[in-house]
């Protein structure tokens, strides 16, 4: 773009902005518009004894949720450079409002590596992986002991089909371990491997002890939410459940603005073992969207309209001497 002129640039730029919050308001919009929610049933939920005491726990939840994810990244970035606590929002926030428009949220990553020079977007990217990598190992992990612990008490799954994946993982795993040293255009398995040693110990530490609390609040978000609206599940069954309706909807396809129609459909299949009413599993996903999403990208979109990356990273050089 060095053919461009300034102000072409900072038009063409203002233009990918609203091009993204408008992109990111218009899936929103269409989700909400076109589920018929039934939202008495929080008016009479709200009445109840120690409601409040529910609400301001599961408010505080959803605060930890997106700031554990903040202080994830906060730690990461310090690889490329050490940031603060604020920048750290901005840059995860704007991630999650590019996130919304493609596929499995991968503009997350452009809107991330935005705020670095060139020269680094390589190595933001790889650590943003590694920063949601460690979050997809606990979801997959804590997944599969849902699943089969669900399926323990509800066959849904022959056992055929669990011994086949267990096998195709085994395999995968072998292979992987026999093909790491193959090169594919210069890069290579090992070289990833090699790439993950160069990030110090304790920074890996920290990613994970904070992944794992990450997760353990997303799950407790459920149990709040079911617990306001009087579900009776034994709590490590609705823990199960929960940890199950992850691992089956990420492992498919999808746009993070429709992220709850996928998990509202897995989790009112897996609820209906336990005879919980369809609106409440409904209701209660569509609440996690709003909290744990809709919320983030509203903040999101207001940073990308109020900030320039370009003028963060001068800032930012000149205040650190790089």
């Amino acid at each position: 773009m060095k053919f461009l002129s300034p102000q072409l640039k900072k038009i063409l730029l203002l233009l990918l902005k609203f091009l993204v919050v408008g992109g990111a308001f218009y899936f929103i919009k269409n989700q909400l518009t076109e589920k018929d929610f039934n939202w008495d049933i929080i008016s009479q939920t709200l009445q109840k004894p120690n409601a409040w005491i529910l609400v301001s726990i599961l408010l505080l939840l959803t605060f930890l949720n997106r700031f554990l994810e903040i202080l994830k990244w906060q730690n990461l970035a310090k690889v490329v450079k050490p940031i603060s606590i604020w920048e750290s929002t901005k840059q995860v926030l704007i991630g999650i409002t590019f996130g919304i428009v493609t596929p499995n949220g991968i503009g997350e990553y452009a809107g991330k590596a935005w705020f670095y020079d060139k020269k680094n977007a390589v190595k933001i990217v790889f650590l943003n992986a590694v920063c949601n990598g460690i979050q997809v190992i606990f979801s997959v992990t804590f997944g599969l002991i849902g699943t089969l612990y669900i399926n323990s008490l509800h066959q849904f799954i022959d056992a055929k089909y669990i011994l086949l994946f267990f096998g195709i993982l085994i395999a995968v795993i072998l292979v992987i371990l026999l093909v790491k040293n193959i090169r594919i255009k210069g890069y290579s398995l090992q070289t990833l491997f090699k790439s993950l040693n160069e990030i110090p110990k304790k920074i890996h530490r920290k990613n994970i002890v904070l992944a794992l609390l990450r997760y353990l609040v997303l799950i407790h978000q459920y149990f709040i939410l079911y617990t306001l609206f009087s579900v009776e599940i034994p709590y490590f069954v609705l823990l199960a459940v929960v940890a199950s309706i992850y691992l089956l909807a990420s492992s498919l396809p999808n746009f993070q603005a429709v992220d709850f129609a996928l998990k509202g459909s897995v989790a009112i299949y897996l609820f209906s073992f336990f005879g919980v009413d369809e609106w409440i599993v409904t209701l209660v996903t569509a609440l996690i969207w709003l909290l744990n999403l809709v919320i983030p990208i509203s903040i999101g979109s207001i940073f990308l309209l109020i900030f320039n990356p370009k003028k963060d990273r001068t800032l930012h050089s000149a205040q650190t001497g790089l």
